[in-house]
């Protein structure tokens, strides 16, 4: 069985502001009896604020008044929203040692798959629209030096995640009646 968010905090909220037993508060908290006495006794957990589980639909007060009423029974968590298998958005992380291969992958992904925006350039790789369009117009600090290299071999996207922006890229190419441009020839083993 999962537990409650902070246990301790739960069991000081739930001896403060319920009638249920200790071993009703303990077997929900995943916790002992006897500890659970114990913060009811002032022993342990002093200075930790209770932390309301109904607030927080971790249970509901039907299932207090209803364990209140039988010490027999046991308060049941209610099923918390799964997180999805998607990231949160925001700022993508890149390590610094390589972050001196974005520009080469910028480049590589300008002069091969053309039809990218730069919002997804951006959502790949974690860089800015300045830093785009400066390797677009050569214009970039280091240009001389800039190689177009894969960004999947440099390790700073995922092959899936790449393959899924050109493939709306292409379908957006379609819809706006333009010809998808042909995928760039493999490259030989440079990097």
């Amino acid at each position: 069985m999962s537990l409650p968010l902070m246990p301790k905090a739960t069991a000081v909220w739930l001896i403060d502001k319920t009638g249920l037993t200790f071993d009703q508060i303990a077997a929900f908290c995943g916790m002992h009896p006897l500890e659970v006495q114990a913060i009811a006794d002032g022993e342990v957990a002093q200075g930790i604020n209770g932390y309301d589980p109904v607030a927080n639909k971790q249970i509901t007060a039907e299932d207090i008044v209803r364990c209140e009423s039988n010490p027999q029974l046991r308060l049941k968590l209610l099923p918390q929203p799964e997180m999805q298998g998607k990231k949160p958005k925001g700022g993508r992380y890149t390590p610094v040692a390589k972050r001196n291969d974005r520009p080469d992958a910028i480049a590589f992904l300008l002069r091969s798959y053309p039809q990218l925006s730069d919002a997804q350039i951006i959502k790949l790789l974690g860089t800015t629209k300045d830093t785009i369009q400066k390797i677009r117009d050569r214009s970039h600090w280091n240009a001389a030096n800039i190689k177009p290299r894969d960004p999947v071999i440099l390790g700073l996207c995922k092959q899936s995640d790449l393959n899924d922006a050109v493939a709306a890229a292409n379908e957006r190419v379609t819809r706006e009646g333009g010809a998808v441009p042909p995928a760039p020839a493999p490259e030989s083993d440079e990097a």
